[in-house]
């Protein structure tokens, strides 16, 4: 029997994703840009009080959770100041970006964004059939001229950008959008928690314009699976028709709601990770390694060759440090680091100093 599978499909190459270690693994964990430390003690907390909220404990969860995330949209209205009814929540910000290439993309559809980036766009864009149109940044990674005014239905772009660390001006985001009239620029915004500016008022201010936030990084539950988007009233509107139903399951709305709340706490660790993100660039160049400009919680660190960037990977690897090696054009002569604990970046920075002296 031959699967009745689509042909598109059986043709595209799935996502792959992180190196994901079986839990108890002695790993120095660098290579998936999650936190290094752990989310507000306010989120264990509300998933304690979500178990215990009945005479059973717990007895909540065989009811289905709140469609719409009511919680979490009135926790992300109240500490970004968006309008509620254009914030959308989701399973991840992975799972708004799917909504979103349902609701827009159809068969040979284009979509476009610069290159190299988040790997995902394209397997969103082939799981719909869609074409997509790839832009190559410039030397100092700002948005390519040829993206401007490109024909595409949805141009995605990562700010700051994955796996480059690299960040646009909203100046620069708003020529963009000018340029595409007729196109709904999609601005990723996963790693904004860690930058120097946002995006999210260009979500409010342009009709073609919608932002994506995860709690996954700045907020330390990438375990969660917790998503926003921003944008017009009437485009969140659109997109609740294509959602799954029921798809953020209660524990993570308290979660995340709770964690929105608690920016003090948020504030205080990324201000660790930026530290230690200097340390780290420091280091570094002292070892004769280039890096990109990073406004993210890794580096970019360029390793001269993709030989040697193939090597130092495997190098640490042995040592038992993840990074993440990529194996494209523009990114095989470098390593993605993610920003740890300042003790997994000594040991990072020990191994590095070894490999270069090898």
């Amino acid at each position: 029997m031959s699967l009745p599978i689509r042909p598109h499909i059986r043709a595209m190459r799935g996502y792959v994703p992180g190196e994901q270690p079986a839990a108890g693994s002695r790993l120095i964990k660098l290579n998936t840009n999650e936190n290094p430390y752990p989310p507000s003690p306010r989120v264990a907390e509300a998933i304690r009080a979500e178990l215990a909220a009945t005479e059973v404990a717990g007895e909540r969860l065989r009811l289905y959770s709140d469609p719409n995330g009511s919680a979490l949209l009135d926790a992300a209205a109240e500490v970004t100041g968006f309008p509620r009814d254009g914030i959308l929540a989701g399973n991840g910000s992975d799972e708004l970006l799917a909504v979103l290439a349902r609701a827009i993309l159809g068969p040979g559809d284009a979509v476009a964004y610069p290159y190299p980036t988040y790997l995902l766009y394209e397997t969103m864009a082939r799981i719909q059939d869609a074409r997509t149109t790839t832009f190559d940044f410039p030397a100092d990674f700002s948005l390519p001229e040829t993206l401007f005014g490109c024909d595409a239905r949805m141009v995605f772009v990562a700010n700051p950008n994955s796996p480059s660390g690299t960040q646009q001006s909203n100046q620069e985001l708003t020529r963009l959008a000018s340029s595409l009239p007729d196109s709904l620029l999609v601005i990723d915004e996963a790693y904004a928690g860690f930058a120097d500016a946002n995006a999210l008022a260009l979500a409010q201010e342009l009709p073609n314009v919608v932002v994506l936030r995860t709690l996954s990084k700045s907020h330390s539950l990438a375990g969660m699976r917790v998503g926003l988007l921003f944008g017009s009233a009437e485009i969140v509107g659109e997109l609740r028709k294509v959602r799954d139903s029921y798809s953020l399951d209660r524990l993570a709305i308290v979660a995340g709601a709770a964690s929105l709340r608690d920016t003090a706490w948020v504030d205080d660790t990324t201000a660790r990770i930026l530290r230690t993100r200097e340390r780290l660039v420091e280091a570094l160049r002292a070892l004769g390694v280039e890096t990109l400009p990073s406004r993210a919680n890794f580096v970019f660190a360029r390793m001269g060759s993709a030989a040697r960037a193939s090597a130092a990977q495997q190098f640490l690897r042995e040592r038992h440090i993840l990074v993440r090696y990529f194996a494209m054009r523009l990114l095989d002569d470098g390593l993605r680091i993610t920003v740890g604990t300042d003790d997994e970046t000594d040991a990072l920075l020990r191994a590095l100093e070894e490999f270069v002296q090898s």
